[in-house]
């Protein structure tokens, strides 16, 4: 005959009362859950008045559904965001331990009860916005291949703005709340930035806070676009997002207009016009970028771009009464024809009259760079161009915009060198003036 023992009655009731308040408890987390709007946390003070929250069997209680993987919490930085998920459960186990307590601990369902959640029904038009209902951390991001840009850069409804380290896009004031743009298509991504593989092949990355924001159609483009894999972050993006720091280093394109800039400042200087008749350092041409689709027609139309940002952006007056600027050419018939100089050519006759360095290969790459883009611009007008589809020309352009960044550079420390400039240097950014300029 089996004995009776009031313990172990103790203990069931016990496992039963723990079990009960388990579940109010995580009732009470995902209606917070769901209902907050942004998936926002419950913050372990706010049940204050429902359970004995400082009491110790309480603490136990909640410490157990971490354990059994029906809640998971969040105590660091604000905890009422969950930032990341995957996060494994000895560290929020660890965290809540020695957190204060109930401080500003927040709890949330944990993925494997969301999965079974009725309330993810509302959220199936919406891939990323389930995404988040399902657990997901705010802060955890998806990457996407470039070309789901070209739509809205392309399309003058939206404001496209990026430095190719991160970006914004908007639907424009005109057409904001506008009968004559659908509501679905008045989108707006606060941040994008831009991620690698171990490859350096660029991709879009965007946060899940920010994708679950636009509208359940455009989700449905994004997803459509999306690429996994083993892929990072850009350095910066991460460090200006993630750790709240201002990054470390500039973009290429930014610090080519900029050196344009300085350049024009230091003519100044000399007592000159402006050596190229427009900095750009105001706005951006937006097609001044990586490109976002490696196909022949963009990459010739930033090789364009380029030549015009360069040397068709030359201001011969600069160079008069210093160095000829027109040639003179005998006809057949004898007859003398003035024609003008370029000005690639007429900007290597000045540079090497004034300047005289130990070693003149800088000054030769730089012209041979000038020389290049031109070509390349030149290239696409006397053949009948055939687009196509090609990898390499993203590593082509990058070679050539790196090369493009290395010849206004050297023209700005040629002026650099002028006795006017030297005793009255104009202001360069500390980031370009040593270089620390990122190329990716």
């Amino acid at each position: 005959m089996e004995t009776f023992c009031p313990s172990n009655v103790v203990g069931i009731m016990r496992k039963y009362w723990t079990h009960k308040m388990i579940e109010e408890l995580y009732s009470i987390v995902e209606e917070k859950y769901f209902s907050s709007g942004d998936f926002n946390g419950m913050p372990i003070y706010g049940l204050k008045g429902i359970f004995e929250i400082n009491g110790e069997a309480f603490k136990a209680t909640v410490r157990q559904a971490i354990e059994d993987e029906v809640l998971t919490a969040c105590f660091e930085g604000n905890p009422h965001i969950r930032g990341f998920s995957k996060i494994p459960k000895d560290k929020v186990l660890e965290g809540f331990d020695v957190a204060e307590y109930p401080g500003h601990i927040c709890l949330y369902p944990h993925e494997k009860k969301l999965a079974s959640s009725e309330r993810l029904t509302l959220y199936s038009e919406a891939p990323y916005a389930m995404e988040l209902a399902r657990g997901s951390g705010q802060l955890d991001f998806r990457t996407f291949n470039l070309s789901i840009l070209e739509y809205y850069r392309n399309d003058p409804r939206y404001s496209y703005d990026t430095d190719f380290i991160n970006g914004k896009i908007c639907i424009t004031d005109e057409y904001f709340e506008s009968d004559s743009v659908p509501e679905h298509d008045q989108v707006l991504l606060q941040t994008f930035g831009f991620a690698y593989d171990n490859d350096l092949n660029r991709y879009v990355a965007v946060f899940l806070r920010y994708l679950c924001n636009l509208s359940p159609e455009h989700q449905k483009v994004w997803a459509a676009k999306e690429i996994k894999g083993d892929i990072k972050l850009h350095p910066d993006y991460y460090a200006s997002s993630i750790l709240g720091s201002w990054g470390s280093r500039m973009s290429i394109f930014r610090a080519f207009t900029e050196e344009l800039k300085i350049i024009n400042e230091m003519s100044i200087l000399i007592g000159k016009p402006t050596l190229f008749r427009n900095s750009y350092d105001g706005e951006m041409p937006k097609e001044f970028g990586f490109l976002l689709r490696p196909t022949q027609t963009e990459f010739n139309n930033f090789m364009l771009l380029l030549d015009k940002l360069m040397s068709d952006n030359i201001n011969k007056k600069i160079f008069e009464n210093d160095v000829e600027l027109e040639s003179e050419e005998e006809r057949d018939d004898g007859k003398i024809i003035v024609k003008p100089k370029g000005t690639i050519q007429i900007l290597e006759a000045w540079v090497n009259r004034y300047f005289k360095p130990v070693d003149p290969t800088p000054i030769e790459e730089m012209i041979k760079t000038f020389r290049k883009i031109r070509q390349l611009r030149q290239k696409p007008a006397h053949e009948v161009n055939v687009d196509s589809f090609d990898q390499e020309l993203f590593r082509k352009q990058r070679e050539i915009v790196i090369n493009a960044y290395k010849s206004v550079r050297t023209l700005r420390q040629i002026l650099a060198n002028h006795p006017k400039v030297r005793v009255n240097p104009p202001k360069i950014n500390e980031q370009l003036f040593n270089g620390e300029i990122w190329d990716i």
